[in-house]
Formats: C-alpha cells, sequence, structure tokens
C-alpha cells in the first residue's frame, strides 16, 4: 500500500498537514519529538550500563517455609 505513493502525493499531503498545523506547531512538535527520543535513547544507555540486580535471597527461603507449612497443614 505504502510503496505505491509517488514523491507528488508526499509532497501534497505535507502540504495539506503545514495549511493545517502551521509552520511553528509543526516546529513545536519536532522539538518535542526530538526531546523525547533523546531522553529514551539517555534511559536505555543508562539502563545497559548500569549492573544488573541480585534479587535478596530471602525469597527462595520464604517459598521454601511456604511449602513446608502446606505440607505439614496437609498431613
Amino acid at each position: 500500500m505504502l510503496s505505491n505513493i509517488s514523491i507528488w502525493q508526499l509532497l501534497i499531503i505535507l502540504a495539506i498537514v503545514i495549511a493545517i498545523f502551521g509552520t511553528s506547531k509543526l516546529r513545536n512538535m519536532g522539538s518535542d519529538l526530538g526531546g523525547a527520543v533523546k531522553g529514551f535513547r539517555k534511559a536505555v544507555k543508562e539502563a545497559e550500563e548500569e549492573p544488573p540486580r541480585n534479587l535478596p535471597e530471602g525469597n527462595d527461603a520464604d517459598f521454601e517455609a511456604a511449602r513446608s507449612e502446606e505440607s505439614t497443614k496437609n498431613n
């Protein structure tokens, strides 16, 4: 569907969008979108650099304690 769009059709769509929103509104939307992408990339980069967190070891012990309580109740 999108492979059949010619350059003239894209230019017409661009002209309609500019007529509806105006250049200043489009400029503001572009800078907001750019800032959002920049913030997202920064967050992804920080997450990749951060070492993985280890889970506390108490979680397994709590699970085992709950399982042993269930088995004593059943017997």
